[in-house]
């Protein structure tokens, strides 16, 4: 049951070729996200090492769903752990 909720939860997609480090995203997702020296978002914790997928925890599905829907260059995007590469 636990390994198929954990499937089913959103990935936070970045597009870096569409990031321009604005930091939306960053303000948006704090328990989530840094800035890096440039101002673009890196996860606090990569369990994956994937540096543009980001898993999302369900306390911070809204956050992250505001955070896709602010991001003025649309590099964020949120796809289905199964779904993500």
């Amino acid at each position: 049951m636990s390994t198929d909720s954990a499937r089913s939860r959103p990935i936070l997609h970045i597009d870096w070729t569409r990031c321009d480090g604005r930091g939306v995203c960053v303000e948006l997702l704090p328990e989530l996200l840094n800035r890096d020296d440039w101002g673009y978002p890196v996860a606090t914790i990569l369990p994956t090492g994937n540096r543009s997928n980001v898993p999302i925890s369900p306390a911070l599905e809204d956050a992250a769903v505001e955070a896709v829907a602010l991001c003025p260059r649309l590099a964020l995007s949120l796809l289905n752990r199964e779904a993500s590469p």
